[in-house]
């Protein structure tokens, strides 16, 4: 599973995957929908059309079913069978994989983590707990003195009376002075949520500058998370994740991911608004390999073989396509029946794209 040596984390993405790029940041909205170049696996959106670009890979093993009852409490895993047996074509999806025949190796789960409870249970562990670990570092950080309000375990490594979140009524007057204050002004907690946060690290932390890890120990990665995506995707081990944060207009550059010392799959998840997934390799020939995948909330992709090395970004994120069962988190949640904390805070995620990459660091 080594790195190729012909990788180059510094170069520049092919012209024909930087063309498809920028047609689908510019293409109106509306044209989106039923779009011929744009694979869309939703059942309310060209399903049909779009199973002509992938292969069918397999259903996925029932006892994956007992990875979201570990994650969950077994109450609330009870609620979502109840709603997988509402709505039988959804469960189809979630028990589905798919592989772009363009490019082998690039996986999709559809829905992969769609119900409503195993969504929540992932904002409140990565934006609660995550966001708020000092040792999970964050864009922020490289130009501001980032704040923390008290803390204590909370055991289960939930949100919890005892343990602070920046979306809490009690971090509302928390403010961030700048490193350098003749270039930056102080940054409002209101600021961070709202516009200045982009991304944070989970376990090993990624130095964007240099592209590669530290030599030092990274801080453990959250240990419920790992253990849920280990089990889900068990041909790679859960060992570094970005978490993207994104609002309509933001985008993501295309990029290859090759700081890692091996080669092992990556894995994407996706929740929130929809995203547009832009994914190429260009062959031999000059001729270029691309494909653009329209991704939903719980939508996973994996990138793995051929597509490993695949270059990848995201050019736009659609507006007003949150479900409705996260537009109001954090009033909604694990917590949602204490809502005076997190009123000031309300319907935050309506307007985000959330996007956990997970990736295996060592061979």
């Amino acid at each position: 599973m080594a790195v190729p040596s012909n990788i180059d984390a510094h170069a520049k993405p092919p012209a024909a995957i930087k063309d498809v790029y920028k047609k689908f940041q510019k293409l109106d909205a509306a044209k989106l929908d039923k779009h011929p170049d744009l694979l869309d696996l939703s059942s309310n959106n060209g399903f049909d059309d779009g199973l002509a670009q992938v292969s069918h890979i397999e259903e996925l093993p029932c006892d994956l079913r007992q990875v979201f009852i570990d994650f969950l409490a077994p109450s609330e895993d009870q609620t979502t069978s109840q709603e997988a047996k509402g709505d039988p074509h959804a469960y189809q999806q979630r028990s589905t994989v798919y592989e772009v025949e363009a490019l082998p190796g690039k996986l999709l789960h559809p829905v992969a983590a769609h119900h409503t409870l195993k969504q929540l249970a992932l904002l409140d562990k990565l934006l609660h707990r995550d966001l708020s670990n000092p040792q999970h570092k964050t864009n922020v950080h490289m130009h501001y003195d980032v704040s923390y309000l008290r803390m204590t375990p909370a055991g289960d490594g939930d949100i919890s009376a005892s343990q602070s979140s920046f979306f809490d009524s009690t971090a509302m007057d928390l403010v961030f002075p700048p490193k350098d204050p003749n270039t930056h002004k102080a940054l409002t907690i209101s600021q961070f949520l709202s516009k200045k946060l982009r991304w944070m690290t989970l376990g090993g932390q990624y130095d964007w500058t240099a592209k590669q890890y530290p030599s030092t120990a990274p801080p453990p990665f959250p240990a419920d998370v790992k253990d849920l995506i280990d089990r889900l995707f068990p041909f790679m081990k859960a060992e570094a994740a970005i978490l993207n944060l994104y609002a309509p207009g933001d985008t993501l550059s295309l990029h290859r991911d090759v700081s890692e010392e091996c080669s092992a799959p990556l894995v994407s998840v996706s929740l929130g608004c929809d995203g547009i997934f832009i994914c190429g390799l260009e062959g031999a020939d000059g001729e270029a390999r691309v494909n653009a995948t329209r991704l939903r909330s719980g939508d996973a992709v994996v990138m793995s073989g051929e597509a490993r090395y695949a270059w990848h970004g995201v050019p736009r994120v659609v507006g007003g396509t949150c479900p409705e069962f996260l537009r109001g988190w954090p009033l909604q949640g694990n917590n949602d029946g204490d809502a005076e904390r997190f009123e000031k805070r309300k319907s935050w995620m309506a307007g985000k794209r959330i996007n956990l990459n997970v990736r295996q660091m060592f061979a």
